[in-house]
């Protein structure tokens, strides 16, 4: 289902699956101009140019695309698949996790992007990039359990959909993508670390970028919330989803 999801979002297209590659592409060109000629952020290290604020900004760019792509999409999964609704046999929770892996898909051919432009311009990797997936799998667990919160949620409440679309802009500008977190008053800091995006883009900037290696600790515990959060994401569909049918 995840294979058939991707390939049916290009069905038709002249450039079919090129396209995966070159969305990320542009977008990251229109973010560096925006902020890294016109707006002209910097994140006060030796190395600072064009070149090296793209690579920051691309690595934030793709966790928050990661967790928007699943909470955007999430209030139409069940809506807009009610012949599965009537499918008393159909296990409906699937279609969050072809959502997620559809969009697991999509990071994976930017992080290709983003590690393919770091070698050719550092002429290097650093090795802390095998911990990507490690980093990564927190993240993919609270998309699943708020994406079966959402769409549950959406059956009954159709703003849901208009909210969670100005909930991921609102991200996009409160994550420390476009700017580094020094940049924040320290007073304030610490609230920047509500937002679930927040530790997940420190960490894979440190890992891949920097060379570093992940801060356990709070990893660990960022895990042990995603996995309380996907729980009762999943108790929460499949306590509501009964009444899905009646709804619809």
């Amino acid at each position: 289902m995840i294979r058939r999801e991707v390939l049916e979002r290009y069905k038709g297209s002249l450039f079919g699956l090129v396209w995966s590659f070159a969305h990320p592409l542009l977008m990251l060109l229109v973010y560096m101009f925006v902020f890294g000629i016109v707006f002209k952020m910097r994140w006060g290290i030796e190395q600072d140019n064009n070149v090296q604020f793209a690579i920051v900004l691309f690595a934030g760019l793709i966790v928050h695309a990661l967790f928007s792509e699943c909470l955007i999409r999430a209030p139409s999964l069940i809506l807009s698949n009610t012949h599965f609704v009537k499918k008393v046999l159909f296990p409906l929770e699937t279609l969050i996790i072809v959502s997620t892996g559809t969009a697991l898909f999509h990071m994976s051919v930017s992080v290709i992007i983003l590690l393919l432009f770091f070698s050719l311009t550092h002429f290097t990797l650093h090795w802390t990039v095998v911990f990507l997936p490690v980093v990564i799998l927190p993240l993919l667990l609270l998309s699943m359990g708020v994406s079966w919160f959402v769409a549950s949620l959406a059956v009954f409440i159709r703003d849901v959909a208009q909210i969670v679309g100005i909930l991921s802009t609102v991200l996009l500008f409160l994550s420390p993508i476009f700017y580094p977190l020094s940049a924040v008053p320290e007073v304030l800091r610490p609230y920047l670390y509500l937002n679930p995006l927040t530790l997940i883009i420190e960490q894979v900037r440190k890992i891949v970028i920097w060379g570093e290696l992940p801060e356990w600790g709070p990893l660990a515990a960022y895990f042990f919330i995603s996995v309380i959060v996907m729980w009762f994401g999943y108790w929460w569909f499949q306590r509501t989803r009964n009444a899905f049918a009646d709804v619809i």
